[in-house]
């Protein structure tokens, strides 16, 4: 089995980062990171209320702060789905190993996260949902190593599909 020091998820709100991250790390013997969980421990608050309490700006702050200084070493990280606008931590990311976008269409998005409650989405709040995936479309493509559809099948067939391409 291929051997594999860090592999980071990026995606919208929705594409399965967190659910296909745990599975992949479960794969790869990797451990885990959700660097939305992590930015909640720090601030003692969830996303959502650092958006209300703060506004997105503070949070996209926060989770580039979370990235420049957690240990990537042998991890799965999932990230926030705005970790896009930040250079620095792409540039990290991107150092310790692959980065795999999770592409998923804005309808199948959009259907994921009216189940979900309130997601804690840094982005303006005059922005639409749509808008935002228009804005952010780019910036995936742009940092990732690997493209994966996750529209279609479970999480466990696009983790082993991510596996697959990797180990090529």
């Amino acid at each position: 089995m291929a051997s594999f020091g860090t592999i980071s998820l990026v995606g919208m709100p929705g594409a399965g980062k967190s659910t296909v991250g745990v599975l992949l790390a479960k794969l790869t013997r990797l451990r885990f990171v959700d660097t939305d969980l992590d930015i909640q421990v720090r601030a003692g608050a969830t996303l959502q209320e650092i958006l209300d309490q703060y506004g997105y700006r503070h949070l996209r702050q926060l989770e580039e702060q979370v990235l420049l200084t957690i240990p990537l070493d042998h991890a799965l990280i999932s990230t926030g789905g705005s970790v896009v606008y930040s250079a620095a931590s792409m540039q990290r990311l991107k150092a310790a190993g692959p980065v795999v976008y999770l592409r998923a269409s804005l309808s199948t998005l959009e259907q994921r996260i009216a189940g979900a409650p309130l997601r804690g989405i840094a982005s303006d709040t005059a922005q639409s949902f749509e808008s935002v995936y228009a804005e952010r479309t780019p910036l995936y493509e742009k940092y990732a190593d690997l493209t994966v559809g996750a529209d279609t099948g479970t999480a466990e067939t696009v983790a082993m599909g991510i596996l697959s391409e990797l180990s090529r």
